[in-house]
């Protein structure tokens, strides 16, 4: 999906959410905040520079140092465990082994994994697999967070666990996190909502509301 005069801004401690159908160009607008992708025009400023004008190499470092993901599928490696799972991004910033073993326990136990250490994927359930996955996206302590849909493959009340952590850790660490939704009740976790329709931005709606509370998940849960 082709992106055509979009003009915003992110800033550093908010939860954004960039809501769509499929095939509105939220994904791809994602993607090019990521560095994973390069507009054919316009630019992408993070901190001053702009990303369009790195080359593949400066575009790696960039998100090794500033940016973690969060993705539908996991994309845990099945070979590894949790542990060495969540090392991964510690590895290719060469932190050493002592370091970065610590980190990553220390975030699996943010997550309430602490026992699963040693657990690889297929030996996890979904919504534990996902719990890896945000440890791994947090334990590099970036700046900025992109979660693609990050509650697609998850049951309601997982749903919401996950909504929960990945809302409360951005918080807690004062980090950007862009979420990537078609569910409006997903929207509802962020401070600002960014409307994508047909490669455009249809509108931007700043809020003020908290994540759900337990009557409203209750509610939620009663109508499935």
């Amino acid at each position: 999906m082709a992106l055509d005069d979009i003009s915003l801004t992110f800033e550093r401690g908010k939860i954004y959410c960039l809501l769509g159908t499929s095939g509105s160009g939220k994904s791809t607008l994602l993607n090019m905040l990521a560095g994973l992708e390069k507009p054919t025009s316009g630019t992408i400023l993070f901190k001053g520079k702009p990303l369009e004008r790195l080359t593949e190499t400066q575009l790696a470092l960039y998100r090794q140092r500033y940016v973690g993901f969060v993705f539908q599928s996991y994309n845990l490696l099945p070979t590894l465990s949790a542990l060495e799972n969540v090392t991964l991004p510690l590895i290719f910033r060469k932190i050493p082994k002592r370091k970065r073993t610590s980190a990553a326990r220390s975030m699996l136990k943010a997550v309430g994994l602490a026992n699963r250490a040693r657990h690889k994927p297929s030996e996890l359930s979904g919504g534990q697999q996902q719990r890896v996955s945000i440890a791994r996206a947090f334990v590099n302590e970036p700046q900025v967070i992109f979660a693609d849909e990050p509650t697609g493959n998850l049951d309601t009340r997982t749903t919401f666990e996950m909504m929960d952590l990945i809302t409360g850790i951005a918080r807690a660490r004062n980090q950007t996190l862009v979420i990537v939704t078609h569910d409006t009740e997903i929207s509802q976790y962020a401070d600002c909502v960014i409307s994508i329709r047909d490669g455009m931005v249809e509108s931007i709606s700043d809020t003020a509301n908290m994540p759900f509370t337990e009557e409203k998940r209750s509610d939620i849960n009663e109508e499935d």
